[in-house]
């Protein structure tokens, strides 16, 4: 249902996920088609056409809430190609089944081909692997990937950057936990 309507608005799905409680959350990530910096305004238009297609079909039988977002810096990698857009990054993944009774790995990426994906990892070893072999994968945040996103425009402004200038902002009316901390409250 969900992807008509993002390929109509030039969005891919990074990723869709339902986490429980008594009013479980569908959490859906999208970014514009081909990894172009997406913000809010993207996320408040797929939403507000999402809704109405939601509401019709009822794919959750009972009341949830809709968080749409962008993946972030230290985005999940959970289709073919994400990898090979984030090769020399430091990645980590968790595999289905085990491989040598070892689930859990870290490494840098270094290539994603017809072969899967190839991890370089801190025994110098290579893993490679299928992207559906994979129960969860992500790039772990560095000064590395900081420096990439900030390159390719898709970090939003930071205080101090000169990009920073002319945003609204507002200072913090009540204290702050540090705040309190250092007083002893």
């Amino acid at each position: 249902m969900a992807n008509p309507l993002a390929r109509e608005l030039g969005l891919d799905i990074v990723r869709i996920r339902i986490m429980g409680g008594k009013r479980p959350l569908l959490q859906i990530m999208i970014e514009k088609a081909g990894g172009a910096p997406t913000d809010v305004e993207d996320c408040a238009t797929f939403s507000r056409n999402l809704s109405p297609v939601l509401e019709a079909e009822d794919p959750i039988s009972e009341a949830y809430r809709l968080e749409v977002s962008t993946p972030g810096i230290d985005r999940p990698l959970t289709r073919v190609g994400d990898f090979g857009r984030w090769v020399g990054h430091l990645a980590k993944l968790e595999l289905v089944m085990p491989l040598d009774g070892r689930r859990r790995f870290q490494g840098t990426i270094e290539r994603e081909d017809e072969h899967g994906v190839a991890i370089l990892l801190e025994d110098d070893s290579e893993l490679v692997a299928q992207v559906h072999e994979m129960s969860k994968a992500s790039l772990i945040l560095t000064d590395e990937l900081i420096d990439a996103a900030t390159a390719d425009g898709t970090l939003p402004p930071q205080p101090g950057d000169d990009t920073f200038e002319g945003l609204e902002t507002d200072e913090a009316e009540t204290d702050t936990i540090e705040d309190n901390l250092e007083s002893g409250a």
